[in-house]
């Protein structure tokens, strides 16, 4: 069975609210075993909602649509469908009685805006909204089948789970399929160079194999199709290890949901590690998000903002002779103050990000200039340096990924724990 959602709202097409409703409803498809393979907003026109819905109808086995089943001039799902699909808009009773039920528990009277709610497409199979007024339902043509629900996700989440997903398990019946998807975590490896590592895996049918980068982390999604689960998960787990194998477990920090900064602390806390941390053009953003995770509170011991030399030699009682000959970014700088942050700060480890603060954003929002980070062990201290600085967000973000990388792998050199989850 292949699908397409249909979002209708003119607020969508202008950016005053999010799409929160087609991946809540992609993930539920997913797991039922439904190809989605399109996506389409539409505004409160009847007319362009109703072509849409034609077009769907010629190229999906399931629309489902979401929006436009209010009460006011501008819900126009209803008419849209009756339009597209060639049937005429009538009372259904029973919808009716349950939106006066919900008026009468609110003690208001039932005004005629309201009734229209209840009518729907004839033929059409309702689906009863125990959490709202406006009703859902199913229209069943030929070829195809269109499911129409609320655009309030806790109305629409409901509908899904209760009556929509029942109904499509039940179409499905045997030849229903299992599609899973796992998605490993990397950090510190780029796009490419990971494309390059796992080309043949990438061009596999089943699982399927693809990339996803943010900032500084790329995700790689291996999905599977099976008729059952225990088959998809044992597809994932042989697709995992050849992608293991081809990039290393290194830059792997986690799967699905993990974050790269809860996963840091949580090495750090089970190494026993305490750190004291100083940061310049990231601005306490590398202590945030370490203060974020339950560990926390009780992995960072100390954590200071500086903007320049004159606060950095305070803070660490640094020479600001040897600052201005050597530079307050610098290898040297970065290295010392990791040290004075073990001496001043007892029983751990210092971290010293230091950035340019004052360079800015060009006009493809990159910056110029450059950030040492140290850090500082009882043993040893490492120290990178990165070709980027200053306070604006993509610097911040690839700084401070790449901080909590760093102190992830030293994490791992010190405790006998598996690489990633």
């Amino acid at each position: 069975m292949n699908a397409e959602i249909i979002t209708s709202g003119t607020e969508l097409l202008l950016g005053e609210i999010v799409d929160t409703n087609s991946t809540y409803i992609a993930r539920a498809l997913r797991d039922v075993g439904v190809n989605l393979y399109y996506k389409t907003s539409v505004g409160d026109n009847v007319e362009r909602m109703a072509l849409v819905l034609r077009q769907a109808l010629e190229r999906s086995d399931l629309i489902i649509t979401t929006g436009g089943l209010g009460p006011t001039v501008d819900d126009v799902t209803r008419d849209a469908v009756a339009l597209a699909t060639g049937r005429e808009l009538v009372l259904y009773p029973e919808c009716l009685a349950a939106i006066e039920a919900i008026f009468a528990r609110w003690g208001r009277q039932l005004g005629e805006n309201n009734r229209r709610q209840a009518y729907l497409p004839a033929g059409a199979i309702p689906i009863m909204n125990p959490v709202g007024t406006a009703p859902g339902f199913i229209v069943e043509t030929e070829h195809a089948t269109i499911i129409a629900l609320p655009g309030v996700p806790r109305e629409m989440e409901h509908l899904m789970q209760t009556a929509v997903l029942p109904y499509l398990r039940e179409r499905l019946g045997a030849g229903r399929v299992v599609i899973k998807a796992k998605h490993l975590r990397t950090v510190g490896l780029g796009e490419s160079w990971i494309d390059e590592r796992i080309d043949a895996q990438m061009r596999s049918a089943n699982p399927t194999v693809g990339l996803a980068a943010h900032y500084g982390i790329v995700d790689i999604r291996i999905t599977a199709r099976a008729e059952t689960e225990a088959e998809a998960d044992a597809m994932i787990a042989d697709m995992e290890a050849q992608v293991r194998r081809a990039i290393g477990d290194d830059g792997i920090f986690g799967v699905d949901g993990d974050k790269l900064e809860e996963v840091t602390a949580c090495l750090l806390a089970r190494a026993g590690v305490r750190l004291a941390l100083v940061e310049s053009a990231t601005g306490g953003e590398i202590a945030r998000l370490l203060r974020s995770t339950p560990e926390g509170a009780a992995v960072l011991t100390a954590a200071h903002v500086v903007d320049g030399p004159a606060s950095l030699a305070a803070l660490l009682h640094m020479s600001p002779a040897k600052l201005e000959a050597f530079g307050w970014v610098s290898e040297m700088a970065a290295a010392e103050a990791a040290a004075l942050l073990i001496d001043t700060y007892e029983g751990g480890w210092g971290l010293a990000v230091l950035g340019d603060v004052a360079v800015r954003e060009d006009v493809y929002g990159q910056e110029t200039g450059q950030t040492f980070v140290a850090l500082a062990t009882p043993s040893a201290t490492v120290i990178r340096r990165y070709p980027y600085a200053g306070s604006g967000f993509l610097a911040r973000q690839w700084v401070s990924m790449r901080t909590l990388d760093l102190l992830r792998r030293q994490a791992l050199t010190q405790s006998n724990v598996p690489k990633t989850g």
